[in-house]
């Protein structure tokens, strides 16, 4: 079968319907949107549009299948979550196909975000038959408290198209661990790959109404709809700050408990001892992943003055040499931005800073009319003001500004209400461990320009949200804390 016959066929198989109730359904008003291949921008199916109608048929079955759920034995429940983890690596080549169909993403990159997805089953499975409480003796020795954790409940989760399968399980596989049922809005760009989860799902004996599937168009009018139902008592989101905010404000009325992974402004240190060849390494996988779509990509890039040059030619050397295309061909190693809005918006900030003077290292890319392209690019010589300073890229744009001293390095990675991830390289222990402690992020990279992993704690601080995902800490974003003192 020829690689066109093979896209066709995913795409042809792939569920194109919303999931509620255990059951695939065309929509209360049998409404479609289209999905985009961004590196055509050519259409590639049509999926269900949900609306209001069917937020409130999901509500009822999140809300009807929660107390069996949460009933259900953990050790049930984890090796649902196991079963889960087999089969999406089992039909990984499938998923990752679907990934870099509608998202661009290159395939390499796809299946590794299939991979790292899975991890949260496997690891959640395990994290599932470890939920404790405690029991002690009163200090007055006149009764006894006893202290469990139970499921919050019904969740709303809201995922974002970078990362459209690992965002999903990083949210699902808690809350199933904890014993919660959901509802999911996938991103309107991407949401094939949801569903396609959904099915892994279904088959690994996730019983119905515990996950429940929403694609949209328009997304403000089914999470109102949602978030106005006091029967939802969570709701994580990742996606962009001010969208954040807003949903943070609009769960306020019932008191929701809040996860929220927001915008990302990374800082990217490279220090006067630094390995520069780890250090270009660690940048070109920091920056260019998913063509640099990502909230923990490297924004910033603080270089000191003694190694500037030799870093800023190295890095150079590599990002320009990076093979550009359409993600299902062979080799490439950079794929198109999301969609126009994300080009124009990666445009307007490099015009911006080479209106302020900032200079590319190398001649820019043709990088051809069809779909949403933009070229790889090393800027030097940034103005003090540029919005590519202050503002999350979103896209394969490196911009480097020199330092001299490491608090002037740390005053400039701080500068910006956001505090996700932070990376710096150096080899000197004391430096490593004083400057992890200055940076105001949720994550470090200490020499390594990858923070994410299923057993350690994704989130940020400052206007990068509240809560973490992963770790021993993702299951308790899950989890009430009840209270019950006893007279013996």
């Amino acid at each position: 079968m020829s690689t066109n016959e093979t896209e066709l066929q995913v795409i042809s198989e792939a569920k194109k319907l919303l999931l509620f109730g255990g059951a695939w359904q065309p929509g209360s008003a049998g409404n479609t949107f289209s999905v985009e291949d961004p590196s055509t921008g050519t259409e590639l199916c049509q999926v269900a549009d949900a609306g209001p109608e069917d937020a409130r048929a999901a509500m009822d079955s999140a809300a009807t299948a929660q107390a069996k759920w949460a009933a259900r034995p953990p050790r049930e429940r984890a090796e649902i979550l196991r079963r889960a983890y087999e089969l999406l690596m089992q039909h990984q080549d499938d998923l990752a196909l679907l990934i870099t169909l509608e998202n661009g993403k290159p395939l390499a990159e796809s299946r590794g975000e299939v991979a790292y997805g899975a991890d949260f089953f496997r690891w959640f499975a395990e994290e599932a038959v470890r939920i404790d409480g405690r029991y002690n003796t009163a200090p007055n020795g006149q009764g006894r408290y006893l202290v469990m954790k139970q499921p919050i409940g019904p969740c709303l989760f809201i995922t974002p198209w970078n990362f459209p399968i690992a965002m999903g399980c990083r949210k699902i596989a808690p809350a199933a661990a904890a014993g919660c049922s959901m509802i999911v809005k996938p991103a309107e760009q991407t949401p094939l790959t949801m569903l396609a989860l959904a099915e892994q799902l279904m088959e690994a004996g996730f019983p119905p109404g515990v996950l429940n599937v929403l694609p949209t168009s328009n997304p403000g009018s089914l999470v109102d709809a949602i978030i106005d139902d006091r029967r939802l008592r969570k709701l994580s989101f990742t996606g962009s700050t001010e969208v954040g905010k807003h949903l943070a404000a609009r769960s306020a009325a019932n008191l929701l408990k809040l996860s929220m992974e927001l915008g990302g402004n990374a800082p990217f240190i490279v220090f006067d001892d630094a390995n520069i060849e780890q250090a270009v390494a660690g940048a070109v996988i920091a920056k260019m992943r998913n063509a640099g779509q990502a909230c923990v990509a490297a924004n910033r890039f603080y270089v000191h003055e003694s190694v500037a040059d030799q870093f800023t030619s190295a890095l150079s050397d590599q990002i320009y040499t990076m093979r550009i295309g359409r993600g299902t061909e062979k080799g490439v190693q950079v794929g198109p931005l999301i969609d126009a809005a994300g080009k124009h918006k990666v445009e307007s900030l490099v015009a911006d800073a080479v209106r302020r003077g900032a200079r590319q290292t190398n001649d820019p890319f043709n990088v051809g009319s069809l779909g949403y392209f933009s070229p790889p690019t090393v800027l030097v010589d940034i103005a003090p003001g540029s919005r590519l300073l202050q503002e999350e890229i979103f896209g394969p744009v490196a911009p480097i500004v020199t330092f001299k001293t490491d608090d002037e390095a740390i005053a400039k990675a701080n500068d910006t209400p956001n505090g996700l991830v932070s990376y710096f390289y150096t080899q000197n222990l004391s430096r490593a461990i004083n400057v992890s402690e200055a940076l105001e992020a949720g994550m470090i990279g200490v020499n390594r320009g990858f923070v994410s992993d299923a057993a350690a704690p994704f989130g940020g601080v400052k206007h990068s949200g509240f809560g973490r995902e992963g770790g021993h800490e993702g299951i308790e974003e899950y989890l009430e804390v009840k209270y019950v003192a006893m007279s013996i």
